[in-house]
């Protein structure tokens, strides 16, 4: 699905990491799943709504506790959120197939930025996990920024880091929360399927394309 992206105009790429370069883990979800079997329906479509459901008001919650400077309780909360959501840790992250090499080849085209919720001690760790944290300029994580996506501010943050116009940066995210920060910015989205994501949500927020996996932006560009 495309709505007239143009490779040709992108200077930079943002990327979102959970769903997006760090493969999400599903066994929370089949956990929860196996308890509401009862219910109609397929409950692990339901759970994941409640989880993109629960995004927005959880960052901005988590922005309110940044404001009040509770840090400590911010990295705490934070962490357990990310647990409760069956989001990976530093201990065991699991990068989404083939990102890895597509960084390091688009590395030598485009500048490169992180934009992300989580902590900048968590997007590091990835980065240096998987040996390519030199090939990002820019790390936007949720200490570097007053306001959290789906506000436009972590984007513009990325965008003058990284000396480009924000409405020649591509960013690159699986959730709704990603598409939406990057249309209020003035960016160019694209909404990936790996992550928690589904095809007609990202298209009802403005997705300018949507790919089934990360690792296939780098034969678009």
């Amino acid at each position: 699905m495309q709505h007239g992206f143009d490779p040709s105009t992108v200077q930079a790429i943002l990327f979102d990491m959970d769903g997006t370069l760090i493969d999400t883990d599903d066994a929370i979800i089949e956990a929860w799943a196996a308890r509401l079997r009862w219910l109609p329906g397929d409950p692990h479509r339901l759970l994941r709504r409640l989880i993109m459901a629960s995004e927005t008001p959880t960052n901005a919650f988590i922005t309110l506790l940044d404001a009040l400077h509770v840090d400590d309780d911010l990295f705490s909360l934070n962490d357990r959120l990310r647990q409760l959501r069956g989001l990976r840790t530093p201990a065991n992250f699991l990068a989404v197939d083939g990102v890895v090499d597509m960084i390091r080849a688009l590395v030598e085209r485009y500048p490169l930025a992180v934009v992300t919720t989580r902590s900048r001690r968590d997007a590091l760790a990835f980065l240096n996990q998987y040996h390519i944290g030199d090939c990002f300029r820019a790390v936007i994580a949720h200490e570097d920024t007053t306001r959290l996506k789906p506000h436009p501010e972590p984007i513009r943050r990325a965008a003058r880091a990284l000396g480009v116009p924000v409405e020649r940066c591509l960013m690159v995210g699986d959730t709704t929360v990603d598409v939406r920060a990057a249309k209020r910015a003035g960016a160019t989205s694209v909404g990936v399927l790996c992550g928690f994501g589904e095809r007609a949500e990202l298209e009802r927020a403005g997705a300018d394309m949507i790919l089934e996996t990360t690792a296939e932006l780098g034969r678009l560009l």
